[in-house]
């Protein structure tokens, strides 16, 4: 028996077909587990039968879109995606092995399409009656996308015909051997909110602005055995999105820092290094062109175009043609958080102690964040490093607020300690003098070295005579683009060159993704936010402390001194030895 699933990887970790460093991961991923199959404590086994399954099922429906009908061609990255969601199972009830899914595919590479053959297949040839299965969306219009994909190919068929009843007024299809359901829906999530979904589609992931319609169809497979959640999209412009958050935790997945084996993933995607103006390399983006030269020929006025009108023209092409993210504005202030990413460190303040610091203050105005960052410089490799720590606070009755306007899981942040609820006040409002004893405590605890606190002289006035009783050498660090222009500079050159560390902070990983810059009529530049929701506060902070923490001398470590001196002694001793 033909194994079309297997037999696509192969060919790629063969170098027979062109893929990027993610599809190749999937692949060996894919391989690898069939060799750990054999292995009795592996839960998972692939079977091939039930793979080519619904490979077979997809070819045997019909194409009604153009001049004349024809058959399905399932393409090998096409039956690499279907078979390995059908084909794995558990050895414990041959139940499916992948309970999510997360394929990210360039314009224009059957996204649509092959959710449609998944609905149209889970629906009613799968064996599961009663089955409930939904194509979700931001919008009704996108939701109809996938949905009408599946009505072409019951229209298209007479066969087909005779099993689904469509009802196109409410955007349902009735599954007559299963007696399951198909059901468009967009984003008013309260409709599915307690549903149990056999297959749940999001279409278009990357045009969420929450998570909450995943989640919800997430949650209602908890109790079900065998069960699917599909995504299939292209890249964004938005890095705040949750599919972005999705698509950099399938990374880690394919590179086996995470570890997942419910989640199947494909993302189709140039390399970093790849010349994205060479025909050759879209492939990798968009697997279907590696079978049609036509299409790859029409991308080519297309790109020329991108190329010279660059702009919003450029940033489509690069996001929606070759799949790769990309913040939409130009004036973003973090444009790659790949070095922020990977200067994540195990380290807590407890390593600093009895060091020397720079604080900074964000003051909030109300009922909103108010955010604490200390900065401390230190000598690494010869070289001036940084470790910033950020700590924010919260009234208590604004909190389930916030959580409904910004779109971000402060409840969460709270129970990981990187927000702290305030109760004073009546908690509806800022208590500075909460935050001021905070910073007394820490001070206290790690007998921290305090240099300067850096804060905003906006809303400040009310807490200035708590801060001087502190007794720490404080200024006020004027909000303009001439007076933050030099810190705002040097804190993104320290980002990219590697030099800042954090301990992953994923609020200040979002503060940071929200920060744009504006300019003033000399150049100078400060962050600023898009939307009122998207805070910035744990980036003004640091920024804050920057303006004193760049300027800091910093002598270097004892013991590395100490160290670098044995090495040097010992390679001396050697050499004289030899003599």
């Amino acid at each position: 028996m033909q194994d079309r699933t297997t037999q696509y990887a192969l060919d790629v970790l063969a170098g027979k077909l062109a893929a990027g460093k993610l599809v190749k991961l999937a692949c060996q991923r894919h391989v690898d587990d069939m060799e750990r199959a054999k292995a009795a404590p592996y839960r998972y086994y692939f079977n091939v039968e039930v793979a080519e399954r619904i490979i077979d099922f997809a070819e045997m429906l019909t194409i009604a879109e153009g001049e004349e009908q024809k058959n399905v061609e399932a393409y090998p990255f096409q039956c690499f995606i279907l078979g390995s969601l059908n084909g794995w199972r558990t050895k414990d009830g041959n139940h499916r092995r992948f309970r999510t899914s997360y394929v990210q595919l360039g314009r224009q590479n059957g996204k649509s399409f092959l959710n449609g053959i998944l609905a149209t297949y889970y629906s009613n040839f799968d064996g599961y009656n009663y089955g409930q299965i939904y194509c979700t969306a931001t919008k009704k219009e996108q939701a109809q996308i996938t949905f009408n994909e599946i009505c072409k190919f019951i229209n298209s068929d007479s066969d087909l015909l005779e099993c689904f009843k469509i009802h196109e007024h409410n955007s349902t299809i009735d599954c007559k051997l299963t007696h399951s359901k198909i059901k468009a829906l967009s984003g008013d999530t309260k409709r599915v909110d307690g549903f149990r979904p056999y297959l749940g589609i999001v279409d278009e992931y990357h045009a969420h602005q929450n998570e909450q319609m995943y989640k919800l169809l997430e949650g209602g497979i908890k109790k079900m055995k065998s069960a699917l959640i599909s995504v299939i999209t292209t890249a964004g412009f938005d890095l705040k999105a949750p599919c972005y958050a999705l698509y950099e935790y399938c990374v880690k997945v394919l590179e086996g820092i995470a570890s997942n084996d419910s989640q199947f993933i494909y993302i189709a995607q140039m390399d970093k290094d790849d010349d994205m103006w060479l025909p050759e390399n879209w492939i990798k983006a968009n697997p279907i062109l590696e079978y049609d030269a036509d299409a790859v020929q029409n991308m080519i006025p297309i790109a020329d175009t991108a190329r010279e009108m660059g702009g919003e023209t450029l940033r489509d092409f690069i996001v929606k043609q070759l799949n790769m993210w990309l913040e939409w504005s130009n004036d973003v202030y973090i444009e790659n958080m790949e070095p922020w990413n990977a200067s994540v460190v195990k380290k807590t303040l407890a390593d600093f102690r009895k060091q020397k610091c720079y604080a900074g203050l964000d003051l909030s105005s109300g009922g909103d964040l108010t955010s604490l960052a200390l900065v401390f410089p230190y000598m690494m490799n010869g070289e001036k490093h940084y470790f910033v720590y950020a700590h924010s606070f919260i009234p208590k009755n604004r909190v389930q607020e916030h959580i409904n306007t910004d779109h971000v899981p402060y409840d969460l942040w709270i129970r990981e300690g990187l927000v702290e609820v305030t109760e004073t006040m009546g908690g509806i409002k800022t208590d500075y003098k909460y935050i001021l004893a905070h910073l007394k405590k820490l001070i206290k605890e790690y007998e921290l070295d305090v240099q300067w606190l850096c804060y905003d002289p906006h809303n400040a006035s009310a807490f200035l005579a708590d801060l001087e009783a502190l007794g720490i050498d404080s200024v006020a660090v004027q909000q303009s683009a001439r007076s933050l222009n030099d810190a705002t500079v040097d804190f993104r050159l320290e980002i990219k060159a590697g030099h800042v560390h954090h301990d992953g902070n994923g609020m200040l990983k979002w503060s940071l993704a929200n920060a744009k810059t504006v300019s003033n009529s000399f150049g100078e530049i400060k962050i600023d936010k898009e939307y009122k929701i998207d805070r910035i506060d744990v980036v003004d902070a640091i920024i804050d402390a920057w303006t004193e923490a760049m300027k800091g001398e910093v002598k270097p470590n004892a013991n590395e001194l100490l160290q670098l001196w044995l090495q040097q002694n010992e390679k001396y001793t050697k050499r004289a030895g030899r003599r």
